[in-house]
């Protein structure tokens, strides 16, 4: 899969290797959190219903290496995506960096502890409902802090 090389994630994104890439993520949740968009406006709005897969207690997929398996609809966030997805939280890792912004000083790769993300407020554990419980979509819209 490819070693971590020291501070990479100061790299420019097109410089990492698949291994760095995946180690950039910050674990927040976000991306697995299902978002309605007005057909009229092209707004987007988020909601705290999370797909399936996601533990909701952790913000981490059950089945990350299958997922698309399962749901075969789930986004593989890529190099030539970061710039498309408005959607992408502003604390995101991979948005960014593609930004050429550093890591937010909360980020794992920084403090050395994945549940940082989720002390400092950016990341959904324990804040977020499973689309097989949830209903309607509309109910769960949400604003999300930082």
């Amino acid at each position: 899969m490819g070693e971590l090389r020291e501070r990479f994630w100061e790299r420019p994104l097109a410089e990492l290797n698949q291994a760095e890439w995946e180690a950039l993520c910050d674990g927040c949740g976000r991306c697995c959190l299902h978002k309605l968009e007005d057909d009229d406006t092209g707004e987007i709005a988020e909601t705290n219903v999370a797909c399936r897969l996601l533990d909701c207690e952790t913000a981490r997929c059950r089945d990350y290496a299958n997922r698309k398996t399962y749901v075969p609809d789930c986004l593989r966030l890529t190099r030539s995506l970061v710039d498309k997805l408005p959607w992408l939280p502003e604390t995101c890792a991979y948005r960014r960096r593609a930004e050429g912004r550093r890591l937010p000083r909360w980020h794992y790769l920084l403090t050395g502890s994945r549940d940082d993300v989720h002390r400092k407020g950016a990341g959904v554990a324990g804040r977020v409902i499973s689309e097989t419980k949830a209903g309607p979509l509309e109910h769960h819209i949400v604003e999300w802090e930082g």
